[in-house]
């Protein structure tokens, strides 16, 4: 069973930020994706600046999921704190495949608590957490991109914890 939260359904829990389309002209006969992708390639430090940002972006992750769960009611920490986490890019193209939107911020597979036993699922219940997308749709704003890794966090925890959609509206984890 997926889970997932899309770009466009979650919301900056304690600021008033609006979402802001950012739409940025591009010659398409200026050079094409392969040569562009050459070209950066080829600029020093390209590749350790992508590897320094994805380290960044997850240690900033980590660090909010463990103060998140931190934050909770020891019984439920000690639940949610068996459940692995895992941070991606972006849903891979398999995902995509099978229907989950390539935008979106976050993923609950597996059984929820309480079905693991009874399920005949190959996966074990996990969070996926797609940092890219969550750094995108928060604009590369630092503070805005924890706020919505606690806020899809949360949501993801609460499939786990068999929370419907409209149970997490209610929430405030949409």
């Amino acid at each position: 069973m997926f889970h997932a939260v899309k770009v466009g359904t979650a919301h900056a829990r304690s600021k008033n930020k609006i979402r802001r389309e950012v739409h940025v002209g591009v010659q398409a006969s200026a050079c094409s994706p392969n040569k562009l992708k050459l070209e950066l390639q080829q600029k020093p430090g390209f590749v350790n600046n992508m590897s320094s940002h994805w380290d960044h972006l997850k240690k900033l992750a980590l660090a909010e999921v463990e103060a998140t769960l931190a934050d909770l009611p020891a019984p439920l920490r000690e639940r949610a704190a068996q459940l692995p986490v895992t941070f991606e890019p972006k849903p891979n193209a398999s995902l995509v495949a099978d229907g989950i939107e390539a935008d979106s911020l976050g993923l609950f597979t597996g059984p929820a608590f309480g079905d693991e036993e009874q399920s005949a699922s190959p996966v074990p219940p996990q969070i996926i957490l797609y940092l890219e997308n969550l750094w995108s749709f928060t604009e590369g704003d630092e503070e805005f991109f924890l706020e919505e890794v606690y806020t899809t966090y949360l949501h993801e925890l609460g499939h786990y914890l068999g929370l419907d959609e409209d149970d997490l509206f209610e929430r405030g984890l949409e």
